[in-house]
């Protein structure tokens, strides 16, 4: 009778298994196989989310050897050039990059093909001729306050502006590969294909004699981006042109403006909070202080990647559940709220484990930064507590009061900066980064709450979000 009893529980046990193992494999075929709005916008986060472990690790190793190979005072220099580019190619885009994730579904579901056809054309044209008059401003105003200007950032500078173009291009050719699903076409080129290039004409100088300097990356980077740009160019207006059938074009570049400059300020605010330790850093202390705090901020994007691979694949599907679906809206910005909290904790958890030897791969000076990852790691995990807020306001049409909230945050951070890193260096940088942080979740979460119902926190219970909806 014992043997009877003990050979059930055998029998039961993998059925057991098998029912507490079903309600996961129903979320996983969820995910990669339904055709609803949450799977195809579940299997965009997980491809940027794959694409991003990849970039990670690519531009890690291209960092690692561009400090080994220029030192901390070289590297520094371009590390400042570089992400000043970055940052003023991605405002050049004036908010189009993001406002066409809104246009192109909304014309394409309501047959408005004339418009859709006008803001693809309108929007690429835009952005080419913006960023090129950005980009001659800018070798003017380097040559004409050279004095003002530390004499070993003149030049780099100068041929960093040549990059600016092709930056914002590329900027808003992702968007409108991300309004129409296509994942790989909207983050390869930016995430993979550029930062290997880049590593590549690097080598190849230093191989061909060239001295390993800022303006010799600078250099290799202007390459790298026209070479990346160009050849992303052809392949989405390839695909959009099958997409989209000829036709006559509507231009409305009066209303997409309207519409775009707020996103401008949201974008604006973003990427300059994002990044204002680096250039404050750079402004306050000499390069090789700014390539340590480079080095360890390069070091927390391992954390930060998860947030931007569910920002890449739910931006428009709030734009399609914002036209008159607040249920279906609350229920699904909740759900993204675990997408960025739970594995941001893993991966913060994961680079407080490794970061002293992750930082040393940068040379034996660079394992100054370790100590701030402590507080910078804590300070991004609160941040993924509420998910993608941002893009919730932005995509239901409230990017005005998210322009506010991004204008404040930037003001606290800009001035924590100027107060702290004059007395305590780096620590400053970092101090001042994390308050503003924790600062902007707080302020985005609150403002959801305020305008649209929904409890973007995720320690609070779903149902008040439900209820409210």
């Amino acid at each position: 009778m014992r043997f009877s009893a003990a050979t059930t529980a055998e029998r039961l046990l993998p059925g057991q298994i098998a029912s507490r193992a079903m309600p996961l494999l129903r979320r996983v075929d969820a995910v990669l196989f339904s055709a609803d709005e949450r799977g195809e916008a579940g299997r965009m986060s997980l491809l940027a989310f794959a694409v991003r472990i990849v970039s990670a690790a690519i531009a890690f190793v291209s960092q690692v050897l561009l400090a080994r190979w220029m030192g901390s005072f070289e590297y520094g220099i371009f590390v400042l050039v570089w992400v000043t580019m970055v940052i003023v190619g991605s405002l050049s885009c004036f908010g189009f990059h993001t406002s066409v994730i809104r246009f192109i579904p909304e014309y394409r579901e309501k047959g408005m093909l004339a418009e859709l056809r006008g803001v693809l054309v309108a929007s690429r044209l835009f952005v080419l001729v913006a960023s090129t008059i950005v980009a001659a401003l800018g070798i003017g105003g380097v040559w004409l306050f050279s004095g003002a200007i530390e004499g070993y950032y003149v030049v780099p500078f100068i041929l960093g502006m040549f990059c600016l173009p092709m930056l914002a291009l590329s900027d808003v050719l992702q968007g409108l590969a991300r309004a129409n699903s296509w994942g790989l076409a909207a983050l390869v080129p930016t995430y993979i294909t550029r930062p290997v290039l880049i590593l590549v004409f690097m080598a190849g100088a230093i191989w061909s004699g060239f001295a390993p300097t800022a303006e010799t990356a600078v250099i290799a980077a202007i390459l790298a981006s026209y070479i990346t740009t160009i050849s992303q160019l052809i392949r989405v207006t390839a695909r959009t042109d099958k997409r989209v059938p000829a036709g006559p074009r509507t231009i409305r570049l009066g209303y997409w403006l309207k519409i775009s400059l707020p996103i401008f300020l949201v974008e604006s605010f973003f990427f300059l909070l994002t990044n204002a330790d680096v250039l404050m850093v750079g402004v306050y202390m000499p390069p090789d202080q700014v390539a340590v705090y480079f080095a360890t901020v390069k070091t927390l994007a391992l954390v930060h990647f998860v947030y931007f691979a569910v920002k890449a694949g739910v931006a428009q599907r709030y734009a399609h559940f914002s036209h008159g679906e607040p249920a279906k809206l609350a229920a699904f910005a909740r759900e993204t709220v675990s997408w960025t909290f739970w594995p941001s904790l893993a991966m913060g958890l994961l680079v407080l484990l490794l970061g002293k030897p992750l930082l040393i791969l940068f040379g034996p000076e660079f394992d100054a930064g370790y100590p701030l990852l402590f507080l910078l790691v804590s300070a991004v995990v609160a941040r993924s507590a509420v998910g993608p807020c941002e893009s919730l306001l932005t995509m239901s049409g409230n990017q005005n009061i998210c322009a506010v909230v991004y204008a404040a945050t930037l003001a606290l951070n800009i001035g924590l900066n100027v107060v702290l890193i004059p007395s305590l260096g780096l620590w400053g940088a970092a101090i001042a980064t994390s308050a503003a942080m924790i600062f902007e979740a707080t302020a985005l979460s609150v403002t959801v709450w305020h305008k649209l119902g929904i409890a973007m926190a995720v320690f609070i219970p779903a149902r008040h979000s439900l209820e409210k909806a």
